[in-house]
């Protein structure tokens, strides 16, 4: 079965072929989808052969697109099952199944540094962390203190050798010597890829420093304990209910809702755990200037926005355990479809099961859509964010910072190396869920957010038969007009966007195309149909066998071999107090650089263009074929095939 006679629904199948053919090496023997068939691959994943819950995030969605297509759900539900087995952690993956977390102290105070050099930091009992509210309601309603969410990294191939020589379950479950949990960023917002030290989340103390592991480089006074960790990156999640949202939609639609049912279900529990995402981070409570602000009580401490994390971890014996939110939000991460979904206004089967979960999510989509209202620019691009840590260790923020319901106005909110913000995608990505959102609701505020915003990105955007090209990076000046706490956000007069340079990039073209296409769908804007069909069709020139991309030149490159310099504080830095190896005996010490503690790249085949470069030779270009940009970009054909079968 397949539906409509769309040239674009076909240029979706072939391009949905591309991806699962086992020849393109889109997937590993495990059947785990890699962030990129290219090994040599240096970006939030420092290796593309590592995975992410974004790329678990996207597949799901491709296979809810092909099961409309087809009507076939297997492979949907088979997604969803890959996932539960190697992103969600296992009851083995949580030894002791957080048995002893107390939620009236859900965990020791660390703060942020702005530079790694400033690392590691100590740990606080003085410094009262808040009450976190929902333990009790989600043991209850599950039956046990287990987190259903998706730990953000994956080592798929074992590059790093975490897995080498794992026993059975004592050592958080994996049992396997591929397909291992790992963490990289843990040092502040500086701290750029280049600068991270990976290490496992299930801390065995067998590699790192002797006895002691990995841990001293991010917490003084570790001790001898072995220990595991998890970092949740709450926009995949969010991904994976909204994909859910239109499996259910179009499995329903073809009499095949119960084919797919028994996932609905699990998408609905993963959006009850994501209420994680919108506690501060020590659960203190909005407007702390001081570590000794009020601690929450309730909900108290509650944004209602999708932050940048939520964490859980405990000692491999069982014996304790915490669990934190993140104390910023960014634009990027906001989902007001999921929030929309998961709410009283969503369908009964997507709704989660504990008591207070669609109400929290009512609360959740009017912010969201509140904080786009409140970040807009006065051409219509979206601002950063917010925190409610400034610097990461609750100090106050510079007077006159505007305040989004006492969460501090931050431009580059989370990250600085890169400034966060300054990626196009993340508008792109953002935007898409409020154009699905609009297209399912007719939302009036959210058709005014992206009134504004389509004008001014098509007005940055130009596209013929031979050529196209859209905003990049951006710089921002100004603030919001000013503080918020309800009723509608101020115009902002004196925040601006430009635009440094533009690019062809295909898997940010994708979204951009299908961000177009639902608002088009449902404004009826001419301009913003054909502008995405134009940019689709230059997408689509670009295919080659292995799926659709371009040629990326990578000045950045030149970081591989960077030696830290305290007067630039750039490069690796590794505190003089630390030494020990990775498990390859590469050495771990004050010398080390990005590439010393992962030699094997040396190995990799597109590695003599890097190292050409390094010895004083052009940058390197690179073909890229990541996950999520091939999948979005056989959505995007998806999309207007469907809502404009007639071209």
């Amino acid at each position: 079965m397949t539906t409509g006679s769309s040239p674009y629904t076909a240029e979706f199948l072939a391009q949905y072929a591309k991806i699962k053919d086992p020849a393109n090496g889109y997937f590993s023997p495990e059947g785990v989808p890699y962030h990129s068939i290219e090994t040599l691959m240096v970006e939030a994943p420092d290796h593309g052969h590592e995975t992410t819950s974004e790329a678990y995030s996207f597949w799901l969605w491709l296979e809810a697109q092909y099961g409309r297509a087809t009507g076939n759900w297997t492979p949907f539900n088979n997604a969803w099952v890959n996932m539960e087995t190697y992103i969600i952690p296992t009851s083995a993956g949580q030894p002791g199944g957080q048995s002893t977390y107390n939620p009236s102290d859900p965990a020791d105070y660390a703060p942020e540094r702005p530079q790694p050099s400033q690392y590691p930091v100590s740990l606080s009992t003085s410094v009262i962390a808040g009450q976190d509210p929902l333990s009790a309601e989600l043991a209850s309603t599950y039956g046990n203190k287990l987190i259903y969410g998706m730990h953000w990294l994956l080592d798929v191939d074992d590059v790093y050798g975490f897995g080498t020589g794992r026993a059975t379950t004592p050592e958080c479950g994996d049992n396997t010597k591929r397909v291992t949990y790992i963490n990289t960023y843990q040092r502040g917002p500086q701290e750029s890829v280049w600068e991270t030290v990976p290490h496992p989340s299930c801390e065995t103390l067998r590699y790192g420093q002797s006895g002691y592991g990995y841990p001293p480089l991010f917490i003084s006074g570790s001790g001898q304990t072995a220990q595991w960790r998890y970092t949740n990156a709450p926009d995949a999640d969010a991904r994976a209910v909204q994909a859910a949202y239109w499996a259910l939609q179009w499995a329903t639609a073809q009499g095949r809702q119960s084919q797919i049912s028994s996932t609905i279900t699990k998408a609905a529990k993963m959006g009850d755990y994501l209420r994680y995402a919108m506690y501060d981070k020590y659960f203190k409570n909005p407007g702390c200037t001081s570590p000794t602000c009020a601690a929450g009580s309730g909900k108290s401490s509650s944004s209602y926005m999708l932050t940048w994390y939520y964490a859980w971890g405990g000692d491999n014996a069982g014996s304790w355990a915490w669990r934190i939110g993140s104390s910023h939000w960014h634009q990027g991460y906001q989902n007001p479809f999921a929030a929309w979904i998961l709410s009283s206004a969503g369908p009964a089967a997507l709704r989660p099961q504990s008591p207070t979960a669609a109400t929290d999510w009512n609360t959740s989509l009017t912010r969201q859509l509140d904080s786009y209202l409140w970040l807009q620019s006065a051409e219509g691009a979206i601002a950063g964010g917010a925190t409610n840590s400034w610097n990461g260790a609750y100090e106050a923020p510079p007077s006159g910072t505007p305040t989004f319901y006492g969460w501090a106005y931050d431009w580059q909110p989370v990250f600085h190396d890169p400034p966060s913000n300054r990626w196009f995608g993340f508008q792109a990505w953002s935007l898409e869920r409020v154009a699905e959102y609009y297209w399912v609701t007719g939302d009036a505020k959210a058709k005014t957010i992206l009134d504004k915003w389509v004008a001014w990105a098509i007005g940055q955007t130009t596209c013929s038969a031979t050529s196209y090209a859209f905003p990049s990076d951006l710089n921002w000046t100004g603030q919001p007009a000013a503080s918020f706490s309800g009723g509608t956000p101020a115009a902002n007069t004196n925040l601006h966007v430009t635009v440094a340079n533009t690019t062809q990039d295909v898997g940010v073209a994708a979204a951009y195309i299908r961000t177009l296409t639902w608002y088009a769908a449902k404004a009826n804007n001419t301009s913003a149909k054909n502008t995405a069909k134009c940019l689709l069709d230059g997408v689509l020139s670009k295919k080659d066998a292995q799926g659709v991309s371009v040629a990326e030149t990578r000045e950045d490159y030149n970081r591989f071999d960077d030696v830290w310099s305290s007067s630039s504080q750039a490069g690796l830095y590794v505190p003089s107090s630390f030494t020990g190896t990775m498990p390859n005996g590469d050495p771990i010490s004050s010398s080390s650089t990005f590439l010393s503690i992962r030699s094997f790249l040396r190995s990799d085949p597109q590695w003599s263009k890097v190292q050409a470069y390094l010895n004083g030779g052009a940058a390197p270009t690179f073909t890229y074929h990541r996950f999520w940009a091939q999948a979005d970009i056989a959505m995007a054909a998806a999309d207007y095939g469907n809502l404009f079968p007639s071209g």
